[in-house]
């Protein structure tokens, strides 16, 4: 007998029918012999509403008393799915995020996990009882209800699997698995049966929507095998683990790619110590994150010109900002770029191979791709390329690096 927590998003519990559908899928879990605790988020929609809601009364609202407002969307869910599963004859008992006493700090609005006790939730398990609990809720030391942001029921789940030693958590979602790149862009993309937490967290970090990044650091921390599977379809889904766990690791495991980013380079900045922190420090003051960055000496070895990525939001902030500085550095000029996007190769296969750059390089190149920007590291080759180049890009690196050929196939 397995313990397995079971996490369902708000699509899947999106409405009374589907709510069914998830009581039908816990109480076939129960069948095979297993302990099961259910975390759900609220129903689809229902989160924004109450934001909606709030801002209508004050556009400013925030804190202590949004959180009171949203945690109550989980309260509404984890009561119905309690009842389709007592209607089938199963003992099910809900709970709220202060009542298992998931104990966070005290930033409302993005609250981090401190601890769980696991306790109540073990004595129902041991009773035979299916366990409901809301995700992206908690309390914090002074009985203040908290949430814990956008997506913060997987985190929710990850979390409770970890304090009660479970087998496995799954994440139930609108995806059956994990795939090597988003299908709508690369109808070719394949389902990956196994990756990393390290190729999982690029993953998420690049763009990838299907796990919340604190999810798989935390299930990565912890040691949580994870699961990703879908509420609408039967299938293995794919598993998180270690990469020990394989055999043989794949070269590449996917392509991820972000199109929310902005160029921005300042020329002819004095090439002195200390120069790139009075480009960046104003820039950092201002809460804008820089994602990668380039800096090269000029011939003269006098000036520099130094580039960075910025969120395509932040990008007329931060080109007003830039230009301020670049005048007060003496800097030559101040140029930005909205149409741009990130591509990134994937992998923990590129420890022990060599020439994968190189190969990348050659894939774009032989379609007309110009590199505008290059960021590596110990498994992940990330470009900056012209946005209309997108699509292209993706397809191409995907053929390249056999992505659409099954395991053992290699490159076609």
């Amino acid at each position: 007998m397995a313990l397995i927590v079971q996490k369902y998003g708000g699509t899947s519990v999106g409405s009374p029918e589907r709510i069914e559908r998830v009581a039908e899928k816990v109480l076939e879990t129960t069948r095979q012999g297993h302990q099961v605790v259910v975390v759900v988020s609220a129903m689809s929609g229902e989160t924004d509403r109450l934001l909606d809601l709030a801002h209508r009364i004050d556009p400013q609202a925030g804190g202590r008393e949004l959180d009171v407002l949203l945690s109550t969307g989980e309260q509404v869910t984890i009561a119905l799915l309690a009842m389709a599963l007592h209607r089938r004859g199963c003992p099910a008992v809900s709970y709220t995020g202060a009542q298992v006493h998931i104990l966070t700090d005290s930033a409302h609005n993005k609250a981090r996990i401190r601890e769980i006790d696991g306790a109540r939730v073990r004595r129902d398990l041991e009773a035979g009882r299916v366990v409901v609990v809301a995700g992206f809720q908690g309390v914090d030391e002074h009985g203040n209800i908290t949430t814990l942001g956008r997506g913060g029921s997987d985190t929710t789940a990850v979390a409770l699997a970890a304090a009660l030693g479970a087998d496995e958590c799954q994440i139930y979602t609108d995806v059956d698995g994990v795939y090597t790149t988003d299908p709508r862009i690369e109808p070719r993309a394949r389902r990956l049966d196994r990756i990393t937490f390290e190729e999982m967290l690029e993953m998420a970090s690049l763009g990838s929507k299907v796990l919340q990044i604190r999810a798989v650091e935390f299930a990565g921390k912890y040691d949580v095998p994870l699961r990703v599977l879908s509420s609408f379809e039967e299938g293995p889904g794919t598993l998180i683990t270690y990469e020990a766990d394989q055999m043989e690791q794949a070269l590449i495991s996917g392509i991820a790619f972000n199109r929310d980013e902005a160029q921005l380079t300042v020329t002819g900045v004095p090439d002195q110590p200390g120069v790139a922190a009075r480009i960046l420090g104003p820039i950092s003051d201002a809460n804008i994150e820089v994602d990668m960055i380039v800096q090269n000496v000029a011939a003269d070895r006098q000036t520099t010109d130094f580039t960075f990525t910025v969120h395509r939001n932040d990008y007329e902030r931060a080109l007003e900002i830039l230009r301020r500085t670049a005048e007060e550095l003496g800097a030559r000029s101040v140029e930005g770029d909205p149409a741009i996007v990130k591509v990134s190769l994937v992998g923990v296969g590129m420890r022990s191979h060599a020439g994968i750059a190189a190969e990348m390089f050659r894939a774009l190149a032989e379609e007309g791709i110009n590199i505008r920007m290059i960021s590596t590291s110990e498994i992940k080759i990330s470009v900056v390329v012209d946005e209309k180049y997108l699509e292209l890009a993706v397809r191409t690196l995907h053929q390249a690096f056999g992505l659409d050929a099954e395991p053992g196939e290699g490159v076609a």
